[in-house]
């Protein structure tokens, strides 16, 4: 009896939290990170989310506790390499393909990036989060990209510029929308690879 009584709590609260399914779980991150874009990070409450997600504040409390811990699992949760099983055979074309894949989530993400940007400056494990959801998985796809081009002899392993053509293609897509007011398409961004990264590469 005593036994029970003492494992109680943590045997309702873990039963609690396992009420929400997976499914259900993703419906809350894309209601939060759906947010995020519209209104900025600092705009954004956990009672706003609820009520968009037609759930109660409690559960997601219940969750995660606070707000940031929240978008922090957002983004893990979407944490995936777009540009991944992209082999042409040729690195002019990886490339050109990877332009084309990075246009189709270019507005989202860019959107997301822009809204996150200052918390991230304030909060490590946010950055960290946004670097692991948004970045380094095509970051990595990219240098593998290039990898496969420099063994196939397409360019030198030394080459000055392998080392900043992803800093080139997600910098052209942050800096867009700045520069012209709207976000970077596929036609702008396989032309800013063909007029920009494959020269930079020594390909033509």
């Amino acid at each position: 009896m005593t036994s029970q009584a003492a494992d109680g709590p943590v045997t309702v609260a873990a039963s609690r939290r396992s009420k929400i399914s997976r499914e259900r779980e993703q419906e809350l991150f894309d209601a939060v990170l759906e947010q995020i874009q519209e209104c900025g990070y600092e705009a954004v409450t956990m009672e706003g989310v609820a009520a968009s997600a037609r759930c109660s504040k409690s559960t997601l409390y219940r969750q995660w506790k606070t707000k940031p811990q929240f978008v922090v699992a957002a983004l893990r949760s979407c944490r995936q390499s777009r540009l991944a099983g992209i082999d042409t055979g040729s690195l002019a074309d990886d490339l050109r393909e990877a332009a084309r894949a990075t246009a189709r989530w270019s507005t989202t993400d860019t959107k997301l990036l822009q809204a996150l940007g200052h918390a991230a400056t304030q909060d490590a494990d946010l950055a960290q989060a946004l670097r692991e959801a948004l970045v380094n998985p095509a970051v990595a796809a990219l240098r593998e990209i290039l990898r496969r081009g420099v063994e196939r002899g397409e360019v030198d392993a030394d080459h000055p510029a392998l080392e900043y053509i992803p800093a080139q293609i997600f910098g052209v897509m942050r800096a867009r929308p700045v520069m012209d007011g709207e976000y970077a398409d596929q036609d702008y961004l396989v032309r800013f690879v063909d007029a920009v990264v494959l020269p930079a590469l020594g390909l033509t």
